[in-house]
Formats: structure tokens, sequence, C-alpha cells
């Protein structure tokens, strides 16, 4: 190829690469957002669709109309913490981030949160840092799960709608210290998918927490002669049923009471400096006294070597000292029977002899040297050496 041609498609590779890039989506990154998490309580964040609206480097006017999806997982990893869920129902709905953290996961946690736009597809991405410490108070004694029928779990994360419900809450629960443990769909407790009828929802479970104890109405609701009246088909003895409506539709034999008292922790080990002194030796922390490997190499040897020994012993009695022999047969066998199987056996004998000793010419049909359009034959029986070699038709 000749070096001005050479040039040409070099430019015209640069060229094709600089508009390959220009018609690449835009992507842009948002600073870190910090935010914390105690354990035994509901952790809630909205992925806000104008935060990463404003990003979006695109100058269309209907932008705000613009579908956005999220996508969020750990850093470094290819899915969310086990704690830690993610739902959004609409693209043009927020997204959340919900779940409770237990005491195993008190730490820092790193999200990583990409949203897309659907219409010009550029990506916004921004790391979300969950900080999760302990409860100062602990875990709270008293906790009651209640079954919503009519709201889906995304409907229930927002911070109005929280507040809401333990207002309805603290009417049937008669305390002041309630706080929402956790929230998850029915779906995920092996709910089935509503049909997609307008009024059905999949509905949520709502766990509430709180130090003080049970009201008479929730006792009462989840007495064993509310169960049995629930199998029954019928409602629950409870006189506080319509607390939380016309908001919120409890479904009354789904409720659960739980009683959690704390265990006492057991004590760590205590942890040295980790040097030795000097001159001394490191000293395991417990001896493994010698084991004498023998006694169980003898017994996986001449176990099996016994056996199959015992084995031979038993086949060979068998096969050669359980013979009954001819001259036995012969004396349980009767008279009659003997000499039938003896004539028998002397005829076979005789007519396999004549056979053997016939000397009769076979037919001319059979011969191989026999012509049937001329009538002529060879003699079959030995003859020359060369009588193979006569033809069967003249010259």
């Amino acid at each position: 190829m000749e070096a001005p041609e050479l040039l040409r498609v070099w430019v015209l590779a640069a060229v094709a690469l600089e508009g390959s890039r220009a018609a690449l989506p835009d992507h842009r990154v948002l600073p870190d957002h910090r935010v914390s998490s105690e354990t035994g309580a509901i952790f809630v964040h909205e992925l806000e669709r104008e935060l990463f609206q404003e990003a979006f480097l695109t100058g269309h006017e209907d932008d705000g109309a613009a579908p956005i999806t999220f996508q969020a997982h750990l850093r470094d990893h290819p899915d969310l913490p086990r704690w830690l869920r993610y739902i959004q129902r609409d693209p043009h709905q927020p997204g959340y981030l919900y779940g409770c953290p237990t005491a195993a996961e008190v730490g820092t946690h790193a999200i990583e949160v990409l949203a897309y736009n659907r219409h010009t597809y550029e990506t916004v991405a921004q790391r979300l840092i969950i900080t999760v410490i302990p409860a100062p108070d602990g875990e709270p004694p008293y906790q009651g799960e209640f079954l919503v029928g009519n709201r889906n779990v995304e409907e229930l994360l927002p911070a109005a709608a929280r507040e809401m419900f333990l207002q309805a809450t603290a009417g049937v629960w008669e305390q002041d210290d309630l706080h929402i443990i956790n929230v998850t769909s029915a779906l995920d407790r092996g709910g089935r998918v509503p049909l997609p009828i307008e009024g059905r929802k999949e509905g949520v479970y709502v766990k509430v927490g709180s130090r003080g104890a049970f009201s008479p109405c929730l006792a009462s609701a989840a007495s064993p002669q509310s169960r049995f009246r629930c199998s029954l088909g019928q409602q629950p003895l409870a006189s506080c049923y319509d607390t939380f409506a016309p908001h919120f539709s409890i479904r009354w034999c789904n409720l659960t009471l739980l009683q959690v008292w704390p265990s006492p922790t057991p004590p760590g080990p205590t942890w040295g400096s980790g040097v030795l002194e000097e001159g001394g030796d490191f000293q395991p922390p417990t001896e493994v006294p010698p084991r004498d490997l023998l006694p169980g190499y003898l017994v996986t040897l001449l176990v099996p070597l016994a056996v199959a020994v015992l084995l031979c012993l038993l086949l060979g009695y068998l096969m050669c000292c359980r013979r009954e022999g001819v001259q036995k047969r012969d004396l349980e066998t009767s008279d009659i029977q003997l000499v039938h199987h003896t004539t028998i056996h002397g005829d076979t004998e005789e007519l396999r002899h004549m056979a053997s000793s016939r000397d009769v010419p076979r037919p001319l049909s059979t011969l191989p040297m026999f012509n049937v359009r001329t009538g002529q034959r060879i003699n079959p029986m030995p003859g020359p050496s060369d009588g193979a070699r006569v033809p069967l038709l003249p010259q």
C-alpha cells in the first residue's frame, strides 16, 4: 500500500473514532452521600428522580418526564447486602433502598447506585455510604407484626405513610414509644402476585416494636380462641378492628405477637500483645497425646482377610463335601426310570452309528456336475485329479 493511501486510511479511522466517542452517552458521577442507620430499626433511603435528573446533560424541555431506572449493588459485589432490598414500581416513580440491619451488619457499607435515562441513555452514578451503628437501647422486647392487605411495599416506605401507620398502631397498642422495625412485601413471604385489577395490592408485613407490654386488645386478637375462629373463617375476638380504617386494611388473622428477651453475651477471648517474651518458647494451648495407630491398622487389615478366608472355606465345603455322586443318585432312582434312560441312550448311540456308516449315492439334482439342458453328467465319485476342470458344455 502506498504512503498516501495509508495516510488517508489513518485519517478516516481517526475521524470515525472521534465520531463514535461523540455518539456515546454521557456519564457523570455525583458526590458521595453518607447516611446512618441503627440496628433493630427500619432504614429507608429514597432515590429521588429530581436529584439525578438535574445531573443529566440533556437540553430537552421534557426531561422532567423522562423515565429513569436505578441499579444498586454493594461495592465490588454483584448484589446488595442480605439485609438491604431495592424496589421501584415504575420508571416515573422514585426508587427505594430499605431494610433492617442486625447486629451482624454493624459497620460501613458502600452502595453503588447507577441511574439510567431511558430516553437518552445517559447515566449518573453515586456512592451511598451507609454506617450501621448498634441501637443504644438494644432490641425492643415486645414486637408485633401486622399484615396490611391494601398497600404495596413502596406505599409504606415514605416517612409520612410510616408516621400515619404508627399513629394508627398507637391507638390499639396504647404505647408512645412505638417504632417500625421492618417492612416486608408479602411476596417475599410466599404470597401470590395479585391479579391486574384495580384495587388489588400485594400486601405488606409491618413489624412494630415497643418496650411496653401488649394491650388487651392485641392479646385477645392473638389468643387461641381467635386463632380457632380464624380457622373457621370468622373474625377474631377483638374490639379494635376499625382503628386503622379507612387508610389501612389489617388482616387480623395474620397478626403475630413476639416477646424477645435479650440473651446474655458470652465473654470474648482475651487478646494479648501478640509478641512472645524474650527467651520464651511458643506453648500450644492444648497438648494432643500420641496415638497408637497399630490396633487400627491390624483391624483394618485382618478383619477383611478373616472374612475372606471364612467365605472360601464355606464355598469349598459346599462344592467338594456336599456332592452326592453317581452311585448315590442311582440308588435313589427307581429301576424302571434307570432302564428307560438306558434304553434311550442305547438307541441314540445305535442311530448315530448307523448314520455314520451308511453309503447311499446322492440324487443327481444335488450333484454339482449335472447339466440340466444336455443331461450330461460327470461321475461325482472320486476320479482323476483334474476331473473338476472338465467343461460342462462341448467346445
